[in-house]
């Protein structure tokens, strides 16, 4: 194969990340185009590029969205005026609110102008180092304003959605998390199960960090404690540190609104012992923030694994897809976009199944494998890839997913999913074997790519689904365990040998 490299520069231009995937996405559709590459020319993103093939074609492409000034193949160009934090403001004199989005390198000087300008910010941008974190976390704090992130990926302000989050309806719970696929899995479930949310402030995943010590996390809930139209709070963070945790719960002792703690693998004793309601799940955190906010008694062991376990239909559903599998096959490999999602996962499948396992639950969003490439949720070609792979472990037979909708998000991820996970299937299916794929969707029916019609593409293709992540992890889990225990099950119609 003769590998063709070509690059370009663009000299004096600016512009958004999620724009220059969204370009290099589409120059990897064309003919002969293996990868694509369009970055900021920082130090780190040249090195990438030092190893890219890029063809001449796609130079010519990109070089044409480029003038166009959008990521969008279908879309309109964009129409652009204020270029500066001073020019935004002479047009919307009565913002209260910056989101910055720029590489981390210039992130923390355009944080600092916002909040001596005194504004909150949405940090979007990740790679800031943690002592600038730190500092300008404690100029907010000074001021009484809110820093969420840095590399924070979701919230949702007074209904307004920031950066990847879902469409959900105005409603009594507030909502701050230390993680975007959270925030977005507990707001759609409380969407989906008739409540509301009034603010999801996202805090950056190191704010619970001993470090930064909650500084987002502790201002967030204060603004939720005043907060007259919050009627329920719950947060959500992978487990804090023992010292920011402590300090945390000390913050919510004496709150006169319920408060429901997701701090996945955290300690629920020491949540019921400041009065608050600890949640195993993100599914659990939903349901509970829902009973307190609509005055209703709170179900005892809401969707812990015990329980769940025990459903008669989540089990008749795992014994007849594990009869399916051939022995030997009981490993699951979770492809993830993600991160919290993904850490979810892996405490469902370690409460059923124990550590000591082969299963492997991979975040595709992580910085690892996203260098110099779409995120997953943007773009599921990664993602496709390692589907068709586990294809051929003959030991896998669960591959465990999560389709995030919403704002930022693909437009019709499942579309895009659905051709991977059928090769995959039909590759099992040749080798003499059945591959199995439960997933849930992360999303509602308000979501621009409609929750229905993605469940509808994803079930046609053959794929079990559950209703939230924890659900699918437990189906998983279940199907794994049963498939360890049988003997046998009855050979494929039509296998090749």
């Amino acid at each position: 194969m003769t590998l063709v490299v070509k690059g370009a520069v663009h000299r004096n231009s600016y512009r958004d990340s999620v724009e220059l995937m969204g370009i290099a996405a589409q120059l990897e559709q064309l003919d002969g185009i293996q990868r694509a590459g369009l970055v900021m020319a920082t130090p780190a993103n040249l090195a990438v590029l030092a190893e890219a093939g890029l063809a001449e074609a796609a130079v010519g492409q990109a070089a044409t969205l480029l003038a166009a000034g959008t990521g969008d193949a279908d879309g309109q160009p964009e129409t652009r005026t204020a270029t500066t934090l001073g020019e935004g403001l002479a047009e919307l004199p009565d913002a209260n609110l910056v989101l910055v989005s720029t590489p981390g390198t210039y992130a923390s000087a355009e944080a600092l102008r916002a909040l001596k300008r005194g504004l909150n910010v949405f940090l979007f941008s990740d790679n800031v180092p943690i002592e600038d974190e730190i500092q300008l976390k404690a100029l907010a704090e000074r001021k009484g304003l809110l820093v969420m992130g840095p590399d924070c990926g979701t919230a949702i302000v007074g209904g307004v959605p920031l950066g990847f989050a879902n469409a959900v309806r105005r409603g009594p719970i507030g909502l701050v998390g230390a993680s975007g696929t959270g925030l977005q899995q507990v707001t759609s479930l409380i969407h989906r199960f008739g409540s509301g949310v009034s603010h999801a402030f996202g805090t950056g995943g190191r704010d619970l960090d001993e470090r930064v010590g909650g500084t987002t996390m502790l201002a967030a809930i204060r603004l939720l404690l005043a907060d007259p139209g919050t009627a329920v709070i719950v947060l959500i963070s992978k487990p804090p540190s023992a010292a920011v945790a402590a300090r945390i719960l000390d913050a919510i002792r004496s709150s006169p609104k319920p408060v429901v703690v997701n701090f996945l693998g955290g300690d629920a004793a020491a949540v019921e012992a400041v009065g608050a309601h600890p949640a195993p799940t993100f599914e659990s955190a939903a349901r509970l923030a829902v009973a307190l906010a609509g005055g209703t008694s709170v179900p005892a062991n809401v969707d812990d694994v015990v329980s769940v376990m025990r459903d008669p239909q989540l089990t008749a559903r795992a014994e007849e897809a594990a009869a399916r599998l051939a022995p030997g096959q009981g490993e699951i490999r979770g492809l993830y976009s993600g991160g919290s999602l993904a850490g979810e996962a892996k405490i469902v499948l370690g409460a059923v199944l124990g550590t000591k396992r082969h299963d492997r639950i991979v975040e595709l969003g992580d910085d690892e494998y996203t260098v110099g490439r779409p995120h997953p949720m943007i773009d599921p070609r990664l993602r496709n890839e390692h589907i068709v792979a586990a294809a051929a472990e003959a030991t896998v037979g669960v591959i465990l997913l999560d389709v995030v909708l919403g704002y930022g998000s693909h437009p019709d991820p499942a579309d895009a999913l659905a051709p991977a996970i059928a090769d995959a299937m039909a590759r099992a299916v040749s080798a003499g074997r059945h591959l199995l794929v439960v997933a849930s969707v992360c999303g509602t029916d308000l979501d621009p790519q409609g929750l229905e019609r993605q469940e509808q593409i994803l079930a046609q293709t053959g794929v079990l689904l559950e209703s939230s992540n924890a659900r699918a992890a437990m189906l998983a889990a279940c199907i794994a365990a049963i498939a360890e225990r049988t003997p046998a099950v009855e050979p494929l119609v039509g296998a090749v040998d």
